[in-house]
């Protein structure tokens, strides 16, 4: 990085192949200063908006040597997994700038250890715990204990490592789950108390100990209506959320989000990239639930199509180590809904395919982010849709497959706007929820 000047026309490497990363893509196109976006590996609809590189998001020195070649000027890092293999610290370590935190400082999200023995040292508003590595003691702790009680996985588990058991068979399941089987790898279980309240989404552009805030989002992580059925990596967010009042916010940011960054440089692993707080409104006060190191999944989908600023000038500063600049945000609501392969989050069927998208978007209010699709060229002689112009046809790759949202004045009006879109997507194993939003629209 041998100049901070900011580029006029530049090339920008987003790592990830989710809604999330379409997302940033959608936003960085947006921005004038940026010429060429690649994405590695992408998706379909990500093919439309960059070019998709062969390149799985762990192939840490694989991607170095893609952006060194290709002259990047800004890498974008996605996904939790790319952070954990330490990502950012090869590509500094060449030179090559990145957005996104260290190895180190993304254990504030691979280690629920780490980040609950943090917020302790620092007076970090949460909910008590203690830590396990041995099956025995931890069964001995929560039977002493009440219920319902959270278990965590010490570890990246992809958004299933979590469970709030009602009863003792259940958190010993969990805890067999965890310790003894390794079903998420060999490692180490937290045991939380249960905290009640509606959870959010405070996400923050953070560069050391400057942090600046974005628009406030909650999602819905139960696969059906009325929060029934499994935990999902969630089937829907939206913002702004009217429970939460800006004296809420600005407790959050002033309490927990700005001491926790502090905390991280005074720790001597300051974070750089985007620290999202999961947070909940208990009755005792606005608590963490939880700590990530990057943009949050559907969060992201529905916040950055509210941010006016250029994203790019944003990613430039905190890569650059420079104040990040003030980000000027839309005042309307945004609302999505994500359409998942049926079966999802089990065994569902792949390669089907989706038409109706051209329909789905007529409104220019509405845009459809792709998480788990690919394109396929159809060889039986049936009618098929030309998605790309190039006679491909869109299928499902993946358990969420799309993120269908509309912006709108109002949260009523952008709901009913979203689920007008999905309802002209054709596709006949897709699903999805119809109530996300409730906690606002039934206030």
């Amino acid at each position: 990085m041998s100049t901070t000047t900011i580029p006029r026309r530049a090339k920008v490497l987003v790592i990830g192949g989710g809604g999330r990363e379409h997302a940033i893509v959608d936003a960085l196109s947006r921005s004038p200063r940026v010429e060429k976006i690649f994405c590695a590996p992408g998706n379909a609809g990500i093919s439309l908006q960059a070019e998709c590189v062969h390149l799985e998001d762990t192939q840490v020195d694989e991607l170095a040597d893609f952006a060194e070649s290709r002259g990047i000027d800004l890498t974008v890092v996605g996904p939790e997994v790319s952070l954990a293999a330490g990502i950012a610290d090869e590509f500094t370590s060449r030179g090559l700038r990145i957005f996104g935190p260290s190895r180190a400082a993304a254990r504030i999200e691979s280690s629920k250890d780490f980040a609950k023995a943090l917020m302790a040292k620092y007076d970090v508003p949460t909910a008590a715990y203690r830590t396990f590595s041995d099956y025995q003691e931890a069964l001995e702790y929560v039977k002493s204990g009440s219920f319902p009680t959270v278990l965590k996985y010490d570890g990246l588990a992809a958004g299933k490592g979590v469970v709030v058991a009602e009863n003792l068979e259940q958190a010993d399941n969990a805890l067999r789950d965890m310790l003894l089987d390794d079903r998420f790898g060999h490692g180490r279980v937290v045991v939380e108390e249960f905290l009640s309240g509606p959870e959010f989404s405070l996400l923050c552009f953070v560069n050391g100990t400057d942090v600046q805030p974005m628009v406030l989002a909650q999602d819905h992580k139960r696969a059906y209506d009325g929060d029934e059925g499994p935990n999902t990596g969630g089937m829907g967010a939206y913002t702004p959320l009217p429970f939460i009042t800006g004296e809420d916010k600005t407790y959050a940011l002033e309490h927990i989000m700005k001491p926790v960054a502090a905390a991280m440089v005074a720790e001597g692993t300051p974070f750089r990239g985007v620290l999202y707080g999961g947070l909940m409104k208990t009755a005792d006060g606005i608590k963490v639930i939880e700590f990530n190191c990057r943009f949050g999944d559907p969060e992201t989908e529905v916040v950055l199509p509210c941010l006016k600023s250029d994203i790019f000038e944003i990613f430039w500063a905190v890569a650059s180590d420079l104040p990040i600049p003030d980000a000027e945000w839309s005042d309307g609501a945004a609302i999505g809904f994500v359409l998942a392969s049926k079966g999802y989050p089990g065994k569902y069927a792949k390669g089907v395919e989706i038409k109706g998208l051209a329909n789905a978007l007529s409104d220019p209010s509405v845009k459809v982010y792709h998480m788990g699709t690919s394109l396929k060229k159809f060889q039986d002689g049936d009618l098929h849709e030309d998605f790309d112009g190039r006679g491909h046809s869109l299928v499902t790759a993946g358990g969420r497959v799309l993120m269908v949202l509309a912006q709108a004045p109002t949260l009523a009006e952008a709901h009913a706007k979203a689920l007008a879109a999905v309802e002209k997507v054709d596709c006949d194993n897709l699903f999805h929820r119809t109530d996300i939003g409730h906690w606002a629209l039934n206030e």
